[in-house]
C-alpha cells in the first residue's frame, strides 16, 4: 500500500470513536427530520380530509339554486350544422 493509504487509515483508526458518534448523531438527526415531515404530512391531510367534510354537510343543508338559461341560439346553431 502507499503512504498515503496507510496514513489515512491509521487516521481513521485514531479517530474512529469520534466519527461512530458523529455518524450517530447524523442518523438520530436524518430520523427526527423525516418523522417530523411524515408527521406534517399526516396532519395536513388530516386537516384537508376534515375541512372536506365540513364544507361537505353543510352544503347539503342549503337550498338547491336553480338557474335557467336560454339556449335557443345553440339549439338553432345545432340544428343547422346537421343539416
Amino acid at each position: 500500500m502507499s503512504q498515503e493509504k496507510v496514513n489515512y487509515y491509521k487516521e481513521q483508526k485514531a479517530n474512529r470513536s469520534a466519527i461512530v458518534k458523529k455518524e450517530k448523531r447524523m442518523l438520530l438527526i436524518e430520523k427526527i427530520v423525516g418523522a417530523l415531515i411524515a408527521i406534517g404530512a399526516i396532519v395536513w391531510v388530516g386537516f384537508s380530509a376534515r375541512d372536506l367534510f365540513i364544507n361537505r354537510t353543510s352544503t347539503e343543508n342549503v337550498a338547491a339554486v336553480t338557474t335557467e338559461m336560454n339556449v335557443t341560439a345553440l339549439d338553432d346553431y345545432l340544428g343547422t350544422i346537421s343539416e
